[in-house]
């Protein structure tokens, strides 16, 4: 991925090329996006954040477990302190980053959970300051501030609808956000080493299998008996917002680089808006359009900086 990135800063993309990532990456953001539309439909079902997960990674399952496979043959095995690592990621950067996350969702609107997931980069960059020192320049200053500005009219806009629910589901997603970026700091050196593919296919796979555990030791086995609809949502949630976007995401970084591909996620918390609105019947008032408006431009400058 290195060598791709250094040939895309040296030549200009074919036009051709540069379209169909921006499409892929664009489309991967938008099915991301949707698995907390997903997510409000299932608790219409009445079933917790444990069964939820639990479904979702059970279907998936099957495709993370043969694309290890496929790359344990391919590729070098790897080393015990390797085998660790990935352990640790994947339970710290899917398990309890997606568990935390639909915690959240079943207290606030999908709208403010994307935005709160979207600070993502800026905790990665708040986590280097404090543990590794780095220096923040001014304008990244201003790009965090903007993000946050973004993050606490929304967040007061929507205490409104219940302060305790609000306040607790808006926790329970930071800490998502918070748990993803110790992942993303902790996989930088691994992706180069054994690459981003294989890394990602066997931390789901731990992933899962700490997910269908919990289920297991904190649930009933009769709660796998639902009606149809948990099984085709769940399908749904599973191959087209979560097998999908992590294979169009790797397929549009190929193309147009990672810079370029994040940026083009930036619609993520906008589809996520619109779709909160046109599926669940989820308002959208201006200061949310205000405070998306903020966050994304927030996150846009800290990326160029980046």
């Amino acid at each position: 991925m290195t060598d791709a990135a250094s040939a895309n800063s040296a030549a200009p993309l074919p036009r051709a090329t540069v379209l169909a990532g921006l499409s892929i990456a664009i489309a991967g953001a938008v099915l991301f996006s949707t698995k907390a539309i997903v997510a409000k439909l299932l608790y219409r079902y009445h079933i917790d954040a444990v069964t939820l997960i639990a479904f979702r990674m059970l279907f998936s399952l099957p495709v993370f477990i043969a694309v290890a496979v496929w790359k344990m043959r391919v590729g070098p095995p790897l080393s015990s302190q390797d085998r660790w690592r990935i352990t640790g990621l994947g339970l710290v950067g899917y398990y309890l980053s997606s568990y935390l996350d639909f915690l959240g969702l079943q207290h606030i609107s999908v709208g403010l959970e994307r935005l709160i997931l979207f600070l993502t980069p800026t905790f990665v960059l708040l986590i280097n300051v404090m543990v590794f020192k780095r220096r923040v320049r001014p304008a990244e200053w201003a790009a965090l501030a903007l993000a946050y500005c973004g993050i606490v009219l929304v967040f007061v806009h929507d205490l409104a609808g219940g302060a305790g629910s609000t306040v607790l589901g808006s926790l329970f997603v930071l800490g998502s956000a918070l748990s993803y970026a110790f992942y993303l700091l902790g996989t930088g050196e691994m992706v180069r080493r054994i690459g981003s593919l294989r890394l990602v296919a066997y931390a789901m796979c731990v992933s899962s299998v700490a997910c269908l555990l919990q289920f297991f030791l904190l649930r009933p086995a009769s709660m796998l008996v639902q009606p149809a609809e948990v099984y085709w949502l769940s399908l749904v949630n599973a191959v087209f917002c979560t097998v999908f976007p992590v294979f169009m995401t790797m397929a549009a970084v190929q193309r147009i680089g990672a810079a370029t591909a994040s940026q083009a996620g930036m619609i993520g918390p906008v589809s996520t808006l619109f779709l909160g609105a046109l599926i669940l019947g989820e308002p959208i008032t201006g200061v949310q359009l205000a405070g998306t408006g903020l966050v994304l431009i927030g996150i846009y400058l800290l990326s160029l900086k980046k």
